[in-house]
């Protein structure tokens, strides 16, 4: 695959301590929070893999899952699993883990769309993405399909 990278090579994870001040009523983090989150790992993961400045363009999906509490630490994993001509499509995985316990569990899972820019705003083509690992080559396929969904929708509006 001509000027294509290995998925991996955008992989990029992150960790938080879910403090007081992060939460709701229920000791529970705001969903905003996670959502800021999200948008950052997406970032970063997204400028490694286009190795340029990068505008967020859609959050494709984001589902919660389940609640993540004070004390807990949030595990946040992005990669690049699709590509157009400037974008990327990036998913994001939310882990909650219980240091005392070791529980793990799925909070939240995403895919966001970032557009790769130059200095002046404008996008610029991005390298493609191939996968290697089993989970990769799922999210890669099912990504072709969910970029034909993108389009259809923007034709629609």
């Amino acid at each position: 695959m001509e000027n294509s990278v290995p998925m991996s090579k955008s992989r990029t994870i992150q960790s938080h301590l879910v403090l007081p001040p992060d939460t709701n009523h229920h000791l529970s983090i705001f969903g905003g929070k996670v959502l800021a989150y999200i948008d950052e790992v997406a970032a970063i993961a997204s400028m490694k893999h286009a190795k340029s400045e990068i505008v967020t363009a859609a959050f494709d999906s984001v589902e919660f899952k389940s609640p993540a509490y004070v004390g807990d630490i949030l595990e946040l994993e992005a990669i690049v699993t699709s590509t157009g001509t400037t974008s990327m499509e990036v998913y994001v995985k939310v882990k909650t883990i219980n240091f005392r316990t070791g529980e793990e569990r799925i909070t939240t899972e995403s895919f966001v769309t970032n557009v790769a820019i130059d200095s002046k705003s404008r996008p610029v083509a991005v390298p493609g993405v191939f996968p290697e690992t089993d989970e990769e080559k799922e999210l890669y396929e099912k990504g072709l399909l969910r970029r034909q969904q993108r389009i259809e929708k923007r034709k629609k509006q």
